[in-house]
């Protein structure tokens, strides 16, 4: 979606609060807002909500009605009638805005408000177009997380760093401020969370400033992780890094595609290996009574088939199925596998015969140790791609 531009010479600061079910929240949030900013700075907030079933969007009009005026700052609400996510709600409210500067929080105080006095100065003093409430920086802290939220957090940032070549220490951060006139020309894909990441991606060359402050997680409410939110910003960093210039970042996209790749051949092989396991185990003990290892090659046969198949269509986006380059690359992949198979059978016999392991354990040890080099090999000769 791509954003409108409204003039008006005040207010110069627009703060933009997106809300869903923060009905236990968002008063203390607007207050502290009107005790905190300086009386010489016009300053707007714009509660975007998205229809909470809580009542926050009518609990902010009641507020309205009944709280006295405060000098420079105002309120606004806009209703939304669906949850149509957190970086849509953030547009929607810059959209309305009408301070030249924009700053955006969430509404269940873990972004204490006292920091916006200090962003806005930041902002002005340095002259730059942007500045971030960072985390990850000297001074920066998170309380109240467990370790799989900072886990998960940690694998966010480094996605977003590595992958779409950011260099803000705290890409995800919710709480930043920016000058209004850089979001001209942008279009917003508004997918996830994180509407930071997407303007960090698609406005090289901002001239950034990190302030730390604590995050504090939230004590009221609930939060909105789930693993829909996981998927939108899986969703979100893929079209981000799709839609990049090609020039930039060029050795960071190699390496990300490397390992989509590798990701996509081990996930094959992950299913070849079910085959494989399968079908020995049917023909060892099930089906029939055949020797274990001849029982183990067959269900490498069937898995070999199989994953040539889907590497060559999904993996490596080969699409031609003619005859004579099918049988061709079927060979070399049968050829450079069979080192892997070898490998396997040599490791299953030595488990089995000489360490009296378990057939089934043997196995899948087996089939597990001469996968890397099956990636490489056919990478490289059989699909003819680039090892790098």
């Amino acid at each position: 979606m791509a954003l409108e531009t409204r003039t008006a010479n005040k207010p110069q600061v627009s703060i933009i609060i997106p809300t869903y079910n923060e009905s236990q929240n968002i008063l203390n949030v607007l207050k502290s807002i009107g005790d905190i900013i300086p009386k010489n700075i016009f300053t707007e907030a714009i509660v975007v909500d998205d229809n909470s079933p809580d009542g926050t969007g009518k609990i902010v009009e009641d507020y309205l009605k009944n709280v006295k005026k405060i000098a420079g700052y105002t309120v606004n609400v806009i209703h939304r009638t669906a949850k149509n996510g957190l970086s849509s709600a953030i547009l929607s409210g810059i959209q309305r805005a009408t301070g030249d500067t924009i700053v955006v929080m969430d509404s269940d105080l873990s972004h204490p408000p006292q920091i916006i006095p200090k962003m806005i100065e930041t902002l002005r003093h340095y002259q730059c177009d942007m500045v971030v409430a960072s985390r990850y920086i000297t001074g920066g802290k998170i309380n109240g997380w467990n370790k799989k939220r900072k886990l998960l957090s940690k694998i966010a940032t480094m996605i977003a760093k590595k992958g779409l070549g950011v260099k803000t220490n705290d890409p995800m951060s919710g709480f930043f401020a920016f000058r209004k006139g850089i979001l001209k020309g942008l279009n917003f894909d508004a997918i996830g969370y994180k509407i930071l990441l997407e303007i960090l991606v698609k406005k090289r060359g901002l001239d950034i400033k990190e302030i730390p402050y604590t995050f504090q997680n939230r004590t009221l409410g609930s939060s909105k992780l789930d693993f829909s939110i996981i998927v939108d910003y899986v969703k979100s960093v893929w079209k981000l890094y799709r839609s990049g210039k090609p020039e930039e970042n060029n050795e960071k996209r190699k390496s990300v595609k490397f390992f989509s790749k590798a990701g996509r051949f081990y996930t094959i092989g992950a299913t070849g290996f079910a085959i494989n396991y399968i079908i020995s185990l049917m023909f060892s003990g099930g089906l029939t009574e055949i020797w274990y290892l001849h029982a183990n090659i067959l269900g490498i046969i069937t898995s070999m088939t199989s994953n040539f198949i889907l590497n060559k269509w999904w993996t490596f986006g080969d699409r031609d199925f003619s005859f004579n380059k099918t049988i061709s690359q079927f060979s070399k992949f049968i050829m450079f596998s069979s080192f892997g198979a070898l490998i396997q059978l040599g490791v299953v016999f030595s488990l089995v015969d000489n360490y009296d392991w378990m057939y089934t354990t043997a196995l899948g040890v087996g089939v597990l140790t001469g996968a890397f080099s099956n990636f490489i090999l056919n990478k490289k000769w059989t699909f003819k791609d680039k090892l790098w």
